[in-house]
């Protein structure tokens, strides 16, 4: 199946996906029509997008602004814009926040993976070593440590609901798939 194909994304972006996976609730078919995707790399970031930390923390609409010119594009830091450039700025996957704390803190993989676990467990105590540590290496990059505040911030608040980002590929080929199944045999979908 091509992953550009043009009846698939029209039902994608007309949301008549009633039926395809993950894809059909009624939240879901409203942040289809706004972010309108074109591409594969889009129907990956609605997967990851519609989830509570998103939804809660205006991550949505940060994407879709973005996606469509109706707002700038602005990275925390420039270290940041080669992680986030996919996704408009906003951070959306768990790989994300590992990547971050690696480029902007000098975290090996392993040292991110226990921040993002400890994010996403909210434990106060292992929080604070984790900040403490961050904002550590932030400091040897010479990264203020206001900026390195904030950066920690957003991405505390993000990793608790975020998603790995190939748990939401594997979603999302499912989705596109379902999608193009009925884009082009909606009689035999629909009956099976």
């Amino acid at each position: 199946i091509p992953l550009d194909d043009k009846a698939t994304f029209d039902l994608l972006q007309k949301a008549q996906t009633v039926g395809v996976f993950q894809l059909e609730s009624s939240g879901m078919r409203d942040l289809l029509r706004k972010v309108l995707p074109d591409t594969f790399e889009d129907i990956i970031a609605i997967n990851a997008l519609f989830r509570p930390g998103p939804i809660q923390s205006g991550m949505i609409d940060d994407f879709v602004k973005r996606k469509h010119g109706r707002q700038k594009v602005t990275y925390m830091h420039p270290l940041l814009e080669p992680i986030l450039k996919n996704t408009y700025g906003v951070i959306l996957y768990q790989d994300q926040v590992m990547q971050v704390a690696n480029r902007l803190a000098g975290f090996s993989l392993a040292q991110a993976d226990i921040l993002r676990r400890a994010m996403g467990k909210k434990k106060p105590e292992e929080m604070e070593t984790q900040k403490s540590a961050f904002h550590e290496g932030c400091a040897k990059n010479r990264i203020p440590s206001k900026k390195a505040e904030e950066i920690f911030d957003l991405m505390a608040k993000f990793a608790g609901y975020g998603f790995v980002r190939s748990h939401s590929a594997a979603y999302a080929m499912l989705s596109y798939q379902t999608a193009y199944l009925k884009a082009h045999h909606p009689v035999a979908f629909l009956e099976a």
